[in-house]
């Protein structure tokens, strides 16, 4: 066996809660929530202070080679971009916009806007680079009226920035420039001798300052400037710390790929290495074909302390670490903990996880999950219980009101604490109906106990309530916990599906395969269309369909038609996220003609009618 053995100090939490008569529900932590800092660069400031020379973070160079930067000299940088912002003139109404992926200069120009008072706002770099009418990118700029937009490279924005962006708004580039208006070099920004001015708005800084905005996905309209102040960033980073209690003892040590414009990496990632002092290795890879090799590469290299990965990341991890020993000595020397998030883990990659974890470390490694959002930090709920089976999000965190409201045969989650956000940038009426009459924020989603009747034991998702549905025969549809049953139910043959059936007396399924699995079954090299066809892999799919309606309990649990997907989501169309998560209603809407095949005589539809199905 290799690695450390499993035990990891976390918290002890002693969960109190309260029926109230309209049958709502509070449950929080005893213990309060400790004190935080102002702002995140005053830890930022700590380290370089204590502890100089210790890497903050490192990314791969032109030579393929390591390129670390030091808390000191990160923080030369934060101070010396700090001072040329304010020498700008930026502020929260002209904040600074950052349109290129996650690297060393996205992080210090952040930071050093975050330490003078001045936001910035991260978008996913397919705003910029898809082309054609950039409507997302078009709607930010309005909402954010940008004074300042950082590209890292300049010749692949350029043609976003001129089409959307006035003349008179400069931009920062590591490299080139873009023609016909003003262009900085970021290291002459980073290099700007510190003035009492910067350190005078470094000092004005406090827990309602606006330190970022994050957008939402926008797949149902158009982004939403979430506010993120130093209060939220502070206080999520305080709760982080109480419950993985051992940051305090080991600084983490992270390898982490997920986008910085998104709230699990941007946010609580990103900024709980900053706050424990800790190294953040930055992977260029993704869970994807093309890319996850990089990522396989980066993890024989570096052994995190803890791990972060989307579910289908890991499952492609899974598949090398099966036939890589080198991998799995390397990944879990010292990893202490594993957590997934951005979607729900199937069974079997759950069952897979935990297999391969304790054939490396005695007693095998923590692997757990939580629910949050971009509105909430986005740590809220936390589960460090070591559980067999995936689902369980956990309790509140300390400082967290978690508070079950009934809706309908539901119950809504909403969340009171320091670490909510105020509201929507420039929009009063969204941020009105974003909170109950108790200032409650309100999840949209249901939850429901995980053992019935002990809040201390956590809850489980139950559905997004905007996505629940009538079958024809006024039977609701809790879509959220049925595709997540349907995918465990086809054992690894689907990384997702997206469930259709509104206004039908039956439910159908359009499912994302896994295509490697489906490799395995035929026993041939396919691709596309002659892979699905292939009848080896239609008898398999159509058994597990069978064992699935045999084990359902009623018509709006049991799916008894589906499609595989062969064209992938598309980003571009809102069915799918940068971090992997997928929105039912976007590919229900886009592939509004293979719904309709789900109920046709299709020959590629797999039905209980199917030859071998029972």
């Amino acid at each position: 066996m290799t690695g450390q053995d499993s035990t990891v100090t976390l918290w002890e939490p002693s969960v109190r809660s309260e029926t109230r008569d309209d049958g709502s529900i509070l449950v929080w932590q005893e213990e309060p929530l400790g004190a935080f800092p102002r702002c995140m660069t005053e830890r930022f400031m700590h380290w370089a202070e204590t502890e100089p020379d210790r890497v903050w973070m490192a990314e791969r160079g032109a030579d393929d080679a390591w390129q670390k930067t030091t808390y000191a000299e990160g923080a030369r940088s934060i101070e010396g971009i700090g001072t040329a912002l304010v020498e700008m003139g930026l502020t929260p109404e002209r904040p600074l916009l950052i349109l290129s992926a996650n690297s060393v200069s996205h992080a210090l120009m952040a930071l050093g806007a975050q330490h003078v008072g001045v936001p910035s706002a991260a978008l996913a770099p397919a705003y910029a680079l898809a082309g054609g009418d950039y409507l997302k990118l078009r709607d930010i700029a309005e909402q954010l009226t940008p004074g300042l937009i950082f590209a890292e490279e300049a010749e692949p924005f350029a043609p976003a920035i001129r089409e959307i962006f006035g003349d008179d708004v400069p931009v920062v580039t590591v490299s080139g420039t873009v023609e016909g208006r003003q262009t900085f070099n970021f290291a002459d920004l980073a290099a700007t001798e510190p003035t009492q001015a910067m350190r005078d708005a470094h000092a004005a800084v406090g827990h309602d300052t606006v330190a970022k905005f994050l957008f939402t996905s926008g797949t149902t309209g158009s982004p939403k400037a979430v506010i993120q102040t130093q209060r939220m960033l502070c206080a999520n980073q305080q709760m982080i710390r109480q419950c993985y209690a051992f940051m305090a003892e080991t600084p983490p040590v992270v390898v982490d790929w997920a986008p910085w414009n998104h709230t699990a990496s941007g946010n609580k990632v990103f900024n709980l290495v900053i706050y424990n002092g800790g190294t953040f290795w930055l992977d260029e890879g993704k869970p994807s074909p093309k890319l996850i090799g990089k990522t396989i590469r980066n993890l024989r290299e570096i052994s995190p302390t803890w791990y972060f990965n989307v579910p289908l990341g890991y499952q492609m991890l899974l598949d090398a670490m099966e036939t890589d020993p080198a991998l799995r000595e390397t990944f879990f020397k010292r990893v202490e903990m594993l957590m997934y998030a951005g979607a729900g883990m199937s069974q079997p990659v759950w069952d897979r996880i935990t297999r391969v974890a304790e054939e490396a470390v005695p007693g095998g490694v923590l692997l757990c999950t939580g629910f949050g959002s971009t509105e909430t930090g986005p740590f809220a709920l936390m589960c460090t219980d070591r559980e067999a089976t995936a689902g369980n999000v956990g309790i509140p965190a300390h400082g967290v009101t978690f508070k079950l409201a009934p809706m309908g045969d539901k119950m809504e989650g909403r969340v009171k604490s320091p670490s909510v956000t105020p509201g929507y940038w420039r929009n009063k009426e969204l941020t009105q109906d974003a909170f109950d009459e108790e200032g409650f924020y309100r999840f949209g989603d249901a939850f429901r106990f995980w053992e019935e009747g002990r809040p201390e034991r956590g809850f489980a998702f139950d559905g997004r309530l905007a996505e629940n549905f009538k079958l024809a025969s006024g039977t609701w549809v809790a879509v959220g916990p049925l595709r997540a049953q349907l995918t465990n139910d086809l054992k690894g043959l689907a990384s997702d599906v997206v469930i259709a059936g509104e206004d039908h007396y039956e439910l159908g399924a359009l499912v994302v395969p896994d295509w490697d699995a489906l490799r395995g079954i035929a026993g041939e090299t396919l691709e596309g269309e002659d892979l699905l066809a292939h009848p080896k892999v239609r008898e398999r799919a159509a058994e597990m369909l069978a064992d699935h309606a045999r084990r359902a309990t009623g018509s709006a649990t049991r799916v008894r038609r589906m499609l595989f997907l062969e064209a992938p989501l598309s980003f571009d169309r809102g069915e799918v996220t940068d971090k992997g998560s997928i929105n039912q209603r976007a590919v229900l809407r886009n592939r509004q003609d293979l719904v309709e095949r789900l109920w046709s005589d299709d020959p590629r539809l797999i039905s209980l009618a199917t030859e071998g199905a029972g």
